[in-house]
């Protein structure tokens, strides 16, 4: 191995090194100072989608679409709470883990993307217990086309950490922007059209929501699930835009205010 190449694996173990210091501690102090109060983790946002999946069976009214009132929420509900979640506690991630920056070895893209892993493997263990649940329901948790869900699924996630990148660095210098942005998500949770159809909607309101990326993400996840489902707002370019775009700046951003953000 050359030394060029001997350099490279050691950056790359060392990296993998300082994430998982992060995760670690992540793990054990985040709830009741134990690894196992991690499932919290994913049980908080269960909790969420369950509350809603109740509330509105308990109405035994007719879905806004389709046949099943659960499969109609679940489906706005995984891209919308993954966004929401995981873009949140990113957003927090520095401010919460910065005695780790006493660390040399630890940078803050080592938090950030430490706390990227741990919300998104929440995420998916939220997405487990749900589907077990709907089968437990009676319900058909599987979507009619796999492939454009998996899509719809992956594209939440780079949405999510790609604005909870930007959330988090801005954040660390400006802490008071965690309670604006955590306020801004009850806009995304109204907004993102999990609770309606939005074919029913007039065009100028629908025109409106389209910019709206979680709103996309809605929408192909309920393309995915209903093959009769009209896709003539959804802009699947505009979601991966989005995603990649904010991923781009938040990394841009963090090199620029690095200084500034530990000093802050």
């Amino acid at each position: 191995m050359t030394p060029e190449m001997s350099s490279i694996v050691f950056a790359l173990k060392s990296k993998k090194n300082s994430m998982m210091a992060v995760i670690l501690r992540d793990m054990r102090t985040r709830f009741f100072d134990h690894g196992i109060g991690y499932l919290v983790v994913a049980l908080w946002p269960l909790t969420h989608m369950l509350a809603l999946l109740v509330i509105n069976g308990l109405r035994h009214g007719q879905a806004p679409y389709g046949d099943s009132m659960y499969i109609f929420l679940a489906t706005g509900l995984i891209p919308t709470l993954l966004f929401m979640y995981v873009s949140r506690f990113m957003s927090l991630s520095i401010i919460l883990n910065k005695p780790m920056l006493a660390f040399p070895q630890v940078q803050i893209l080592d938090i950030l993307m430490g706390r990227a892993v741990l919300e998104v493997v929440a995420a998916l263990l939220t997405l487990f217990f749900f589907v077990i649940i709907l089968l437990v329901l009676g319900e058909n948790p599987w979507p009619y086309n796999p492939v454009q869900a998996l899509e719809a699924y992956s594209a939440s996630v780079l949405l999510a950490v790609g604005v909870g990148i930007v959330a988090g660095v801005i954040t660390a210098i400006l802490p008071i922007f965690a309670t604006a942005y955590a306020l801004f998500m009850i806009l995304i949770y109204l907004s993102s059209g999990m609770l309606f159809d939005t074919s029913k909607l007039p065009d100028q309101v629908t025109k409106i929501l389209a910019w709206l990326p979680v709103f996309q993400t809605v929408e192909w996840m309920r393309v995915a699930y209903f093959p009769t489902y009209s896709d003539k707002l959804l802009d699947r370019q505009y979601v991966l835009m989005w995603g990649l775009c904010s991923l781009f700046f938040g990394l841009v951003l963090e090199r620029m205010v690095r200084r500034l953000a530990l000093e802050s």
